[in-house]
């Protein structure tokens, strides 16, 4: 995987506050590149230096065999969450419509900076046609 990639989507998934999250295909739509596939596999091999919690899947589902320490770490931070957290049935998800981070305009333009590293390079397919009046 382009060590560029790799670098935005730690980058980006740094700039998520304390309480919100985003899903994996939220990352790549906002960088412009990749998918949510490409996003899990930087998450799972290089994510540990981020609050990897707070990148997920679109469901709200914790990633699996992780899902205590998330729910350490979304209660710390008030991460609003739906369903029973506690006991044998416990059935619990993040509640994305009200976890999910909006960006304020200031760190639309750090989510700009970050995703132009990416445009030069990789967005350019060919040059545009000319186009020649009727």
């Amino acid at each position: 995987m382009r060590s560029e990639y790799i670098e935005a989507v730690l980058e980006l998934a740094a700039l998520i506050p304390p309480g919100k999250v985003l899903a994996y295909g939220d990352l790549a739509e906002l960088l412009g590149d990749g998918g949510p596939r490409q996003v899990g596999s930087v998450m799972s091999h290089q994510g540990g230096a981020v609050a990897w919690w707070r990148v997920l899947r679109s469901s709200g589902q914790p990633l699996q065999g992780h899902d205590q320490t998330a729910l350490t770490q979304y209660r710390l931070e008030e991460t609003p969450l739906r369903g029973r957290t506690t006991g044998q049935d416990a059935s619990w998800r993040v509640d994305m419509p009200r976890a999910r981070w909006q960006p304020t305009e200031a760190e639309w333009q750090l989510i700009d900076a970050i995703a132009g590293k990416l445009e030069p390079r990789f967005r350019m397919v060919s040059e545009p046609d000319e186009i020649t009046a009727p």
